[in-house]
């Protein structure tokens, strides 16, 4: 199964699906990864497991349909299954849809619907509850997609914004790994 990553940042969940020897040896291949922050720290990541990186910043045109258009055309010659956004902070239009239906999954630190968009970790430890991981297709709404897959992270005694935030993380990068794993294993 050929992929495409997207992501915006530190790539955290990047690193923990290219260093999956698991998800590798069941057939994963990253094809690329799609970046719309030339200093973001998943470039580096990318390029430490040899992983083509395409920098392609929305600033550089004059509309999102452009811009998304632009990411299409650099996708094609790859072939790509699916599309995954790991930290990907842009919201997916229908250009980039209706290129790749039902075929983009995103993950969200939340338990949706609650706390869609940004911030979702800090909000939810403001209003005192629980966490989550939510892995999802994407629609055209922000965080409304069709869910796959839930899992509750407890909100600990004790717990700091950044103690809590970690949990939340490595429970993203532990169910990341499990949903694309079952998709290898549907092909």
């Amino acid at each position: 199964m050929k992929v495409a990553i997207f992501a915006s940042g530190n790539g955290g969940n990047f690193e923990a699906i290219a260093s999956s020897k698991e998800l590798k040896a069941a057939g994963l291949q990253i094809e690329i990864l799609v970046c719309d922050q030339p200093n973001a720290h998943v470039i580096q990541r990318a390029e430490k497991y040899q992983i083509p990186v395409f920098v392609n910043k929305l600033s550089d045109y004059d509309n999102r349909g452009l811009y998304e258009k632009a990411i299409i055309e650099k996708l094609q010659p790859y072939q790509v299954d699916y599309i995954l956004l790991a930290g990907y902070m842009k919201v997916v239009t229908k250009v980039l849809l209706g290129a790749y239906p039902n075929k983009i999954i995103n993950i969200h630190p939340s338990l949706l619907p609650k706390y869609s968009g940004l911030e979702a970790i800090e909000r939810t430890f403001a209003a005192g509850e629980d966490g989550g991981v939510t892995i999802h297709y994407i629609d055209e709404g922000v965080d409304t997609g069709p869910i796959i897959k839930q899992n509750r992270v407890i909100r600990l005694q004790g717990d700091t914004e950044e103690s809590f935030e970690q949990r939340i993380h490595q429970t993203e990068h532990q169910m990341y790994r499990r949903v694309i794993l079952d998709l290898l294993n549907k092909k």
